[in-house]
């Protein structure tokens, strides 16, 4: 029977193969809590909003199917960490501002800068985990606060038709907006790369400031 991988820092542990050698846990790095990320205003460029489950930390995939890359302990939980995330978030990086999208919130400045070679911290998004009916996917509220009317492309595993109803709805009123959904097993991928770099390039910036974000994260939405 083959061995899927499934990551999930919000409580889901990751199963590793039998047999497998104990891993080194990748530390945190110092000086990027909660209250000591600096948000940088940058309205020159598009919002580039990062997940980590599915784009960098992948799962699903069988043992024998592997993609390149290596398991981190992050807070007791395996990780797969893809080998190719850190230079594609490198090359995007240059394009965008970019920030974490992520249910791991301010983790994620503490474990992947370091891990993988980002200049970092980044801002990040905060999310109320109830958002109520009145939004079908529990990221939008806090994108909305954050991003106002800016350009922004969100890369993401699980966007939905919820989200493609919002991105359209953007689009309409004159906010570019691009979603990229990776697979799971793989995480971003070179052609993705590519498009979102050209998408950059042809979206013209309407100056458009985002609301403050203190402390690096966006206001909770109620």
């Amino acid at each position: 029977m083959e061995t899927e991988y499934r990551s999930g820092y919000l409580g889901e542990a990751a199963r590793t193969p039998t047999g497998e050698a104990d891993r080194a846990p990748l530390a945190p790095a110092t000086g990027t809590s909660r209250e000591t990320v600096t948000v940088v205003e940058d309205s020159a460029r598009p919002i580039l909003l990062v997940d980590v489950d599915g784009v960098i930390s992948l799962f699903g995939f069988a043992q024998h199917a592997r993609p390149p890359g290596r398991f981190e302990m992050v807070d007791g939980i395996a990780h797969f960490l893809s080998a190719t995330a850190g230079e594609h978030l490198r090359r995007l990086a240059d394009a965008f501002e970019p920030v974490w999208c992520t249910g791991w919130e301010e983790k994620a400045n503490e474990y992947l800068p370091h891990a993988l070679g980002l200049a970092g911290p980044w801002p990040y998004l905060s999310f109320e985990r109830n958002p109520g009916r009145n939004r079908a996917h529990w990221k939008l509220d806090a994108i909305d606060a954050y991003a106002g009317a800016r350009p922004l492309a969100w890369i993401d595993d699980a966007h939905g038709e919820a989200c493609e109803v919002w991105a359209a709805q953007r689009e309409g009123a004159g906010a570019p907006t691009l979603l990229v959904t990776t697979e799971p097993a793989a995480g971003i991928t070179d052609w993705q790369v590519t498009d979102l770099l050209a998408w950059a390039a042809d979206t013209p910036q309407l100056g458009h400031s985002r609301r403050d974000a203190p402390s690096g994260r966006a206001a909770r939405s109620t």
